[in-house]
């Protein structure tokens, strides 16, 4: 038997614990930071021949697929990006007398659990043993929403905790009915929530358990996802929260309620084919809609960007709504695309409230001049989120609106650029000032190869996922959206 899930999940384990115990301070980063690098490594070393060749690796409770894959390595990726960042942002706090060495060591140790968590939810073939995953990620990611333990921190936390725990338990009534359905099937109950069963006699589950389950299962894990109306837990978390942890919570954390939803798409679309690809058609139309509205009318930064994360999840909901292979080969491409733009945005947004100590959009002027490294990066990633050419993010959408032409969609083909087209003046209304207006304040750029490096290194990615895709890439992408669309696995 080889190890290689379990490779994979002790890594960061290990540094959550190398960390809770490190002696001293300037230790903590760097062993998060090298244990991440070798967990990104070997996460690529892994998933890049099942994502690429589309082979399966499964034993005992692990299930890894093309699928999986995806998930895996971006989120070991992000993860990884956020380690570099942490020790630049977490070091900048500890000389302004904000952190002490406990609460570092308690950061570090949250948030290489909290990866180690999310890893888990990609690489367990039970779907019961998915929600206890997903319900330890609010837990263990709770107490860095509310890590600086002030008011508005604290609230944000309860509030992050309350919501999404009332969403998973209905997800969990979701699935409860699933494994009734699949008993009266199966006959097994042992195996009756193992996701590859599960999909071997979807086409035999009680089509009106399964109607009642998918709704439950879409409105639970969606609250998490960031759907709207249930995302108001969202802007809130991710504006109170560690700017690296907001980074993670909208890159990484919104990707596993996601791959938790697309297991049950994949059963229902079996078994009730359209049922679950219209909810997620409806709520990615409403959760583009509200994410548009408050974008142009934002103040806080960061509150703008979480707008801009239910944006997103919004479109990759349309295109698994669409139910196409092109729509949903858009939609994975989108999972992609926004957890590679997303985190640039957050690091900006960190470098300007380290230096301008607010987030409040109307109060920072000048960053071409003070801080013209953050100035760029904000620019480009802005010009990318927005889904300008040549960034990762515009193939994804432009594949997207395609497959919707493709469809036969075009009222909603038209209705999504009128959506886009208002994101995009939101975001020009409130970043170009932000670039050039005139201020008095003296800031600069942060110092350190090691917190400039996220920037380059993800801006990269997202120009060369933009510009010059491999053909062994595509494949990849497009085999795990076939396999989506025809219920293979």
């Amino acid at each position: 038997m080889s190890y290689e899930i379990e490779a994979i999940l002790l890594i960061p384990l290990l540094a959550a614990i190398l960390c809770g115990i490190a002696p001293k301070e300037r230790f903590i980063s760097w062993v998060s930071i090298i244990l991440s690098a070798a967990d990104m490594i070997i996460t690529i070393v892994i998933c890049g021949p099942i994502f690429l060749d589309g082979t399966t690796i499964q034993y005992s409770i692990w299930y890894v697929d093309g699928l999986s894959a995806i998930f895996l390595m971006v989120t070991s990726t992000v993860a990884f990006m956020v380690s570099m960042y942490s020790h630049g942002y977490l070091g900048f706090e500890r000389e302004e007398k904000k952190l002490t060495m406990k609460s570092e060591k308690l950061y570090y140790l949250c948030l290489n659990l909290f990866v180690a968590a999310m890893l888990a939810v990609f690489t367990v073939s039970s779907v019961g043993i998915i929600w206890i995953i997903i319900e330890a990620t609010t837990l263990i990611s709770t107490f860095l929403v509310g890590f600086y333990r002030d008011e508005q921190s604290t609230e944000a936390s309860w509030k992050y905790l309350i919501i999404c725990s009332v969403g998973i338990t209905l997800a969990l009534v979701g699935i409860s009915l699933v494994y009734a359905s699949a008993v009266g099937v199966i006959g097994d109950e042992s195996s009756a929530l193992d996701w590859p069963v599960l999909v071997s006699v979807a086409s035999q589950l009680d089509p009106v358990l399964l109607k009642t389950a998918m709704v439950m299962i879409i409105v639970g894990f969606g609250t998490k996802a960031g759907f709207a109306p249930m995302h108001t837990w969202l802007p809130d978390a991710h504006s109170q929260a560690p700017t690296p942890i907001s980074a993670l919570l909208s890159a990484t954390l919104l990707n596993c309620a996601l791959f938790s939803i697309l297991r049950f798409y994949i059963i229902s679309e079996i078994a009730i084919p359209g049922f679950a690809s219209t909810l997620l058609l409806i709520f990615g139309f409403v959760s583009l809609f509200i994410a548009a509205m408050f974008i142009l009318n934002s103040k806080d930064m960061k509150r703008m960007l979480a707008y801009s994360s239910i944006e997103h999840i919004g479109l990759i909901s349309i295109g698994f709504g669409i139910g196409t292979s092109a729509s949903i080969f858009a939609a994975l491409f989108m999972v992609v695309a926004h957890s590679l733009t997303k985190p640039i945005l957050f690091f900006c947004a960190g470098n300007i409230l380290q230096e301008y100590k607010t987030k409040d959009m109307t109060l920072i002027r000048g960053l071409n001049k003070n801080m013209p490294f953050t100035a760029i990066m904000l620019s480009i990633s802005t010009l990318a989120i927005v889904g300008m050419p040549p960034f990762a993010v515009f193939i994804g959408e432009f594949a997207l609106l395609l497959s919707m032409m493709g469809a036969g969609m075009w009222f909603l083909a038209i209705l999504m650029v009128i959506l886009l087209i208002i994101i995009f003046a939101g975001f020009t209304l409130h970043i170009y000032p932000m670039l050039t207006g005139e201020t008095d304040k003296k800031t600069h750029d942060p110092k350190g190869l090691i917190r400039a490096a996220p920037f380059v290194i993800l801006t990269t990615a997202i120009v060369i996922f933009g510009l010059f895709v491999p053909e062994s890439v595509t494949s990849g992408f497009n085999m795990v959206a076939e396999n989506i669309f025809e219920g293979v696995i």
